[in-house]
C-alpha cells in the first residue's frame, strides 16, 4: 500500500486500478493500521472505487477494519449525478451514537452516593444481547417512534423540549419509512428492546470532568472542570441491524439492474435517486429515530436514578450525536454545491461555528462532538472547526479497535480487569467477566492518541477530557 504523507497526520494513497478518487487517512503514523492483521486500508481503496464519489474516500485516526466500508471511514457521493447509497458505509448499528448529560454537582459531592446510584443504574438500565426495555410498547407505539425518534418520547413524557434542541436533527431524522415499510422481523426486534444498552463496547458511564481546554466553548456546553456527566454510548438495537441486513439483500439483487460492480459484494450499492436507494435511506432514518429514542429512553432512566439517590444534582443534555449515518447535505465540491450522500461509519459530524443547522447557543462554539472511550481510559468532548470541511465536517468517533474481541478475551481475564478498575475507583456493575475481557482497554488504540491526531490534522478541537468513575457494561 503506498502511502504519501502529506502533511502532519495526514496520508495519501493515490489514485490506482478502479479507484475514481484518492484515499486520504487523518492519522499519526503509529494509529496506522497494521497490515498484518487489519484490512482497514485496502477498504479504503474499495470505497474510492464507487460509483459517483467525489472527494476523496477519507479515514480517520481511530479507523480500523469493518463491514465492506472501514469503521472510522467517510464517504460523499454526488446524489444528483448517479452518486450511490451502500449501507455497508452506515454499518448494521444504525445512528449508534452517544449521548452526554451533564449533572449540577461535583465529583466531590456525589462520592457519598455514588455506589446507591450505580447500583440504581445497574438495576434498571437493560442491556446484554437479548430483549430488555426501559419502554415497553405496542405496533403502533412503535411506529410513532420510528417516525418521531426522540420528539414522540418527550411528548409521551419521557425528558423535556431542551432536550430535543440538543440534538441531532431536532430528535427526528425527517423522510422516515413508515412502520408498514419497514420488515415484520426488524419490527419484532424492536419492540422488546426500546431503552436498552445492547451489548459490546456500548456502556452507560458516570464521568467527571478533568480537564477544559476551551473554556468559552465549554461554558456554551455547559461543562466546568470537576463536573459530574453521564455519557451513554448506544444505537439501534436488532431492529437496525434487521434493517441493514434486509436492505444490503435487496441491493445485492439490484446492482445488474444498474450496471454497478464494485470490488467487495460487502460494497452493495444502488443508485441514491433510485427506488431501492430511497428505501434504504427511509429505513434507514426509521432506524435512527428508534437509536434516538433509545438514547432519550435510558437518559431518563438515569435522570430518575440521581434524582432517587442523589437528590437536586439535576441532568441537562449537552448533546446526543450519531457516528454511523448517511445523510444528504450540501457541501462544496470543487467551489460549487452540491447535494452530497454523507456516509459516515465510525465517524462523527463536527459542524463548525456558524452552522445554520446549529441550535443558537452553540452557534459561536460549533457543535459538541462527543468521543467515548474505553474502560477506564478518558473521553472527549470536542468541537467543530472551520477547516474540518476537508472532510465534510467529520471527524473520529471513539478509540478504534486494535484487537479482536476473541483475541482480547483470550490474553484479558475479566474479574482481574474488574478488579483492576474498581481499585482505581471506577465503579462497574453488568457485564460478564468475559464481556469485560472483550473490551479491556488494551484492545484499542490510545484515546489520547486519536484525539491529538485529529485535532492536529484540524478535523475538529478539544473542550474537554472526562475520566470514568462508575461504568454500565452492554
Amino acid at each position: 500500500m503506498e502511502l504519501i504523507e502529506e502533511g502532519p497526520c495526514r496520508f495519501r494513497i493515490p489514485e490506482r486500478g478502479g479507484m475514481r478518487v484518492p484515499g486520504v487517512v487523518f492519522a499519526a503514523p503509529e494509529l496506522l493500521p497494521e497490515a498484518a492483521g487489519d484490512q482497514a486500508l485496502d477498504q479504503v481503496v474499495n470505497v474510492a472505487a464507487l460509483p459517483g464519489i467525489v472527494g476523496a474516500s477519507y479515514a480517520m485516526p481511530d479507523v480500523h477494519w469493518g463491514y465492506g466500508f472501514p469503521i472510522g471511514g467517510v464517504a460523499a457521493t454526488d446524489a444528483d449525478a448517479g452518486g450511490v447509497v451502500s449501507p455497508g458505509g452506515v454499518g448494521f448499528d444504525i445512528s449508534c451514537g452517544v449521548r452526554l448529560l451533564a449533572a449540577r454537582c461535583d465529583r466531590d459531592a456525589l462520592a457519598p452516593r455514588l455506589e446507591a446510584v450505580m447500583d440504581a443504574l445497574g438495576r434498571t438500565v437493560p442491556r446484554g444481547a437479548g430483549r430488555g426495555a426501559v419502554w415497553h410498547l405496542g405496533r403502533r407505539e412503535l411506529a410513532r417512534v420510528l417516525a418521531e425518534g426522540a420528539r414522540y418520547a418527550v411528548e409521551r413524557g419521557h425528558g423535556v423540549e431542551r432536550d430535543l434542541e440538543r440534538c441531532e436533527d431536532g430528535g427526528t431524522l425527517p423522510g422516515a419509512a413508515a412502520a408498514a415499510e419497514v420488515s415484520d422481523r426488524a419490527l419484532e426486534r424492536g419492540l422488546g428492546q426500546l431503552g436498552s444498552l445492547g451489548s459490546g463496547n456500548h456502556f452507560l458511564e458516570v464521568q467527571a470532568v478533568e480537564t477544559v481546554y476551551d473554556e468559552p466553548a465549554a461554558r456554551a456546553m455547559g461543562l466546568r472542570e470537576g463536573q459530574v456527566c453521564v455519557m451513554i454510548h448506544c444505537g439501534s438495537r436488532g431492529l437496525g441491524h434487521q434493517i441493514c441486513t434486509d436492505h444490503v439483500r435487496a441491493m445485492e439483487r439490484a446492482m445488474p439492474r444498474y450496471g454497478i460492480r464494485v470490488p467487495d459484494r460487502q460494497l452493495a450499492c444502488v443508485p441514491v435517486g433510485s427506488e431501492e436507494g430511497a428505501a434504504y435511506l427511509a429505513a434507514m432514518a426509521a432506524a435512527a429515530n428508534y437509536a434516538r429514542a433509545n438514547r432519550q429512553l435510558l437518559g431518563e432512566a438515569t435522570r430518575r436514578a440521581f434524582e432517587r439517590h442523589a437528590g437536586g444534582t439535576g441532568l441537562d443534555l449537552v448533546y446526543d450525536i450519531s457516528h454511523n449515518l448517511a445523510k444528504i447535505e450540501t457541501h462544496a465540491v470543487d467551489g460549487v454545491e452540491h447535494r452530497l450522500c454523507v456516509h459516515r461509519k465510525g465517524a462523527t459530524r463536527a459542524l463548525p461555528a456558524g452552522h445554520p443547522d446549529l441550535p443558537p447557543d452553540l452557534a459561536a462554539t460549533g457543535q459538541p462532538v462527543l468521543i467515548p472511550g474505553t474502560m477506564g481510559t478518558a473521553s472527549y468532548v470536542l468541537a467543530g472547526r472551520p477547516d474540518g470541511g476537508h472532510a465534510w465536517h467529520s471527524t473520529c468517533h471513539g478509540a478504534g479497535r486494535v484487537r479482536s474481541r476473541h483475541s482480547a478475551a483470550r490474553e484479558v481475564r475479566g474479574d482481574r480487569l474488574r478488579a483492576d478498575l474498581e481499585a482505581a475507583g471506577v465503579a462497574v456493575r453488568g457485564s460478564t467477566p468475559r464481556g469485560l475481557a472483550e473490551e479491556a482497554p488494551g484492545a484499542y488504540k490510545d484515546i489520547d492518541a486519536v484525539v491529538a491526531a485529529s485535532e492536529t490534522a484540524g478535523l475538529c478541537g478539544k473542550v474537554a477530557r472526562l475520566v470514568p468513575i462508575g461504568v454500565v457494561k452492554g
